[in-house]
């Protein structure tokens, strides 16, 4: 063959695709659409959750018993999110634990990881806007990040995500 190269079957698709966990539906919603294109398309769902500093502003001992509750509750937010991902099918999972403001930890794995190709977001169903990362990315225009941003309506069932996967 002359002109190019082409991937072989056996070379794994490597793009993921990054959704950023909390307790919310909204991302669940962002969850089951990042499992069900990977379940189609290939690569990896990576889930990260994001342990917010200003919850630590005590005394040390506090502190320390603070933080370790939290990085409790984003593995748990992580346990949760992995089997609802594996009631999809078998989906390649990596999850990733960070402790800092969201936009910017969301921003340095990006950069860190070349492979993401896409942070997936859901909507907000309440009266009180999008959510903060959808508004807080959307705010700074087409150059806040860059590789796209997909934003699922908070409101969508599964059946009809499936339908658009």
């Amino acid at each position: 063959m002359t002109g190019g190269s082409l991937v072989s079957e056996q070379d794994e698709y490597k793009r993921k695709f990054l959704v950023i966990i909390d307790d919310t539906e909204e991302c669940d919603r962002a969850v089951t659409f990042a499992a069900y294109r990977v379940r189609r398309t290939g690569g990896t769902v990576v889930l990260m959750g994001v342990i917010e500093p200003d919850d630590f502003q005590h005394w040390l001992g506090v502190e320390k018993i603070m933080r370790a509750e939290a990085l409790e509750e984003v593995e748990r937010l992580l346990d949760l999110r992995t089997a609802r991902i594996a009631t999809i099918g078998k989906i390649k999972v990596e999850t990733v634990v960070r402790e800092g403001r969201k936009a910017e930890e969301i921003e340095k794995l990006i950069d860190e990881d070349k492979d993401i190709a896409i942070l997936v977001l859901a909507a907000g169903t309440s009266s009180e806007g999008p959510g903060p990362l959808v508004s807080a990315f959307a705010s700074r225009g087409a150059t806040a990040l860059p590789i796209p941003v997909t934003i699922i309506p908070g409101g969508l069932s599964d059946d009809q995500i499936a339908a658009v996967c």
